[in-house]
C-alpha cells in the first residue's frame, strides 16, 4: 500500500469545496497516510467562485492557490506537479464527484508501478441533455476491462494516479492551452516512453452536465484543437481517422458543402430539446473537414 499522496484539483470558474471536504475526510481514516491536497485556481473570471473555495485553507493538509492568468488545462497540471511534495500524483476534475467511500484507499492499493486511471461512471441526468445521452451511450465502452484493452488510447485526465519523478520528466505538453486532447498527446507519450498504465475501476461521479449550446461550443473548441495538433494525433483520435480514410477530394468537398448548408440546422437541432448523437456525429465530421483549406489537406 502507497502511504504519500498529493491530491491536486486543477480549477477554473468552478466551486469543488464539497469534492475537497469529501477526499479530506477520507484521508484522515486512512491510518500512516501523509498526504495534501492542492487546488489551483486557473485564472478565474467567476469572483464568487473564488471566495468559496477560500474555504479549502480551512481544511486539514489542504491548499489553495489562486493564479491570476489563464494558462491552460497543460500548464495548470504542470504546475500542481510542481507545487506537490509526495511520490504519488492524484490529479481530479473539479466537476467530479466521489461515490465511493473506499475511493482513495482503492487507489493507494492498486498494484500500479507508474500510472492509474479509475475512469468514471454517469451520474443521472435528462435525455434533453446532449451531454448526458453522450456520456450515457458511450458508458459501456468506458468500463476498465474494455480501458484495458486499449490502454494509452482511452486515457483521460479527470481521474489518474501517477509518480510525481514520471510527471516532472514527463509534463503535459503546454502548447495546449485550448479545451481538448491533452490528455491524449499524453497517453502517447507514455507509450513511446514504455510507461505502463493500469486500468482499475475506481470511477469518479460525472454529475455535472453544462447546457447543449455550451457542450457544442466545447465540442467545437476541441475539433479546432484537434486540426490544430492532427499530426501529432493520428492514430489516436476516431474521428480523425475517419476523416484521413476519406481519400477522394470530392467527397470531402461535398461533405463540406453539406455542413456549410445543414451545420446551421444541426447545430439548432443538437442545442435544442431533443438532440440527436447521429446528428451530433455528423455535425462533428462536417465541422471538423471545415477547418481544412483545400480538398486533400487534413
Amino acid at each position: 500500500m502507497k502511504h504519500e499522496l498529493s491530491i491536486l484539483i486543477p480549477v477554473f470558474n468552478g466551486i469543488c469545496t464539497d469534492l475537497v471536504q469529501q477526499l479530506s475526510q477520507q484521508a484522515e481514516l486512512i491510518e500512516a497516510l501523509s498526504y495534501e491536497i492542492i487546488v489551483a485556481d486557473d485564472g478565474s473570471t467567476d469572483g464568487a467562485a473564488i471566495e468559496a473555495n477560500r474555504a479549502i485553507d480551512a481544511l486539514p493538509h489542504c491548499h489553495y492557490i489562486i493564479r491570476g492568468e489563464n494558462a491552460g488545462r497543460a500548464v495548470i497540471r504542470n504546475f500542481l506537479a510542481q507545487q506537490a511534495h509526495y511520490e504519488w500524483l492524484l490529479f481530479l476534475d473539479c466537476d467530479m464527484s466521489i461515490h465511493r467511500t473506499n475511493f482513495l484507499r482503492h487507489y493507494l492499493e492498486a498494484p500500479a508501478e507508474q500510472v492509474a486511471y479509475g475512469g468514471y461512471e454517469v451520474g443521472p441526468g435528462s435525455k434533453t441533455n446532449l451531454r448526458y445521452v453522450y456520456e450515457k451511450a458511450a458508458e459501456p465502452f468506458h468500463t476498465a476491462l474494455q480501458r484495458q484493452c486499449n490502454p494509452y488510447h482511452d486515457f483521460h485526465t479527470s481521474n489518474f494516479m501517477i509518480r510525481r519523478s514520471l510527471m516532472l520528466s514527463h509534463p503535459f505538453d503546454e502548447r495546449f492551452r485550448h479545451y481538448g486532447y491533452e490528455d491524449v498527446l499524453f497517453g502517447k507519450m507514455l507509450r513511446k516512453a514504455g510507461v505502463s498504465i493500469v486500468h482499475i475501476d475506481n470511477p469518479t461521479g460525472f454529475d455535472t452536465f453544462e447546457e447543449n449550446a455550451d457542450f457544442v461550443s466545447k465540442t467545437e473548441e476541441g475539433l479546432r484543437t484537434l486540426h490544430t495538433f492532427r499530426d501529432e494525433l493520428r492514430g489516436y483520435n476516431r474521428l480523425l481517422t475517419l476523416a484521413d480514410g476519406i481519400h477522394l477530394g470530392v467527397v470531402r468537398a461535398l461533405l463540406r458543402l453539406g455542413h456549410r448548408l445543414l451545420g446551421p440546422l444541426e447545430r439548432r437541432m443538437l442545442c435544442g430539446p431533443h438532440p440527436n448523437l447521429t446528428v451530433f456525429k455528423l455535425y462533428k465530421l462536417g465541422y471538423f473537414l471545415s477547418l481544412t483549406k483545400n480538398n486533400t489537406d487534413l
